[in-house]
């Protein structure tokens, strides 16, 4: 089972982006010494004016606008653990580019990358790349495809609606063969029979959906898979807010305000960007809105959040190992970015030491 923990190197209020990066080297370093298997690295990009100026206004921001540059540093100073992203936005990057640049991390980090692809559920990184959402999965695809071309052949060839490129070779090849383990961010309806059917692994998460819900997606990827042909019942990672500590009452209460504040956050960013989308789903983003609008801690404690003392988070999460018969999970340590360094590390060792033992 495999155990990792994401990474969106958020920054807080009153501390300097320097600390910020400080404070996610020291976590990786934690990682790498308390036997977790990976580290994850998500992309985001961009923070409004307001939200800079004052984070706890508008949400936390983070720095970790280019993933595989960290990923790169992460992998100078570790020698263990798996390096992921979680996940590379496709239709952001120039493929060519991309190809470069992750078969150029493979090879430094001596194999160890794990590269998760995705197209981002929100407009804003879409705005300030110029770059159209409703293009998304078009550009998605393309950009998928030539990257599995780059990879695997001395030159390629491809002719696309965005992208056109004849007899280019991309040098260097992956380390690892024929290309780092790929695998793609599920969050719409759609997207679960889809990504079944072309035989990938996938992330899943317990922000857009929970637990019943998951469920539905679940049952509707591994049908494609079977029918597809493909070997196995597919493979899932849960990506998953844990909070751990050593009475009940911190658990729950320290990590709150900083849980309930993003969840917030989420529900108005789904709502938002419901209008901007197709029309099955708008309706899937309202529909998401108005459920994360109105649940409140107690029921995102039963259906989206993994937190307590060790004994209870082991239960939760060996519960949730045999409901969704995931293959791991990679826990989200401080859902909101606002809870201090030092409650968010003693989480993690605890974490590390009484939760991941019981789970391997």
């Amino acid at each position: 089972m495999h155990l990792g923990i994401i990474m969106e190197c958020e920054y807080r209020t009153g501390r300097t982006q320097d600390e910020a990066f400080d404070e996610a080297f020291a976590l990786a370093d934690l990682v790498e010494r308390g036997g977790l298997d990976g580290a994850w690295i998500a992309e985001r990009h961009f923070a409004s004016i307001g939200r800079a100026l004052d984070p706890a206004g508008g949400g936390i921001p983070s720095f970790a606008s280019a993933p595989l540059i960290l990923a790169s540093a992460l992998a100078a100073r570790t020698s263990r653990i798996r390096l992921g992203i979680a996940v590379s936005v496709l239709p952001l990057a120039h493929p060519v580019r991309l190809a470069e640049e992750v078969a150029t991390l493979d090879q430094i980090s001596k194999g160890r990358l794990d590269f998760g692809v995705g197209r981002s559920g929100f407009q804003a990184a879409y705005n300030g790349y110029a770059v159209p959402y409703g293009e998304s999965r078009e550009r998605f695809q393309e950009c998928l495809d030539i990257l599995l071309l780059a990879w695997s052949q001395d030159a390629f060839s491809y002719h696309g609606q965005y992208y056109s490129f004849d007899d280019v070779c991309v040098i260097p090849k992956p380390r690892q063969h024929p290309h780092p383990p790929l695998r793609i961010a599920a969050t719409t309806t759609d997207t679960f029979p889809m990504v079944g059917a072309m035989g990938y692994p996938i992330f899943i998460g317990l922000r857009g959906a929970d637990v019943p819900q998951n469920l539905e997606f679940l049952a509707a990827y591994r049908t494609a898979w079977k029918q597809a042909g493909h070997d196995g019942d597919g493979d899932v990672l849960l990506r998953i807010p844990v909070y751990v500590a050593d009475t009940a009452e911190r658990a729950i209460d320290e990590p709150m305000a900083s849980t309930m504040h993003s969840y917030k956050r989420l529900a108005e960013r789904f709502a938002a960007s419901a209008t901007i989308a197709g029309a099955a789903t708008s309706e899937d983003r309202d529909q998401r809105a108005g459920r994360l609008t109105a649940a409140g801690y107690d029921e995102l404690l039963r259906n989206r959040l993994a937190y307590g003392t060790p004994e209870t988070v082991v239960a939760k999460l060996r519960q949730l190992r045999d409901d969704l018969g995931v293959s791991g999970f990679i826990i989200e340590p401080n859902v909101g970015g606002g809870v201090p360094r030092e409650q968010v590390f003693r989480s993690v060792e605890l974490f590390c030491n009484e939760v991941a033992p019981h789970l391997r």
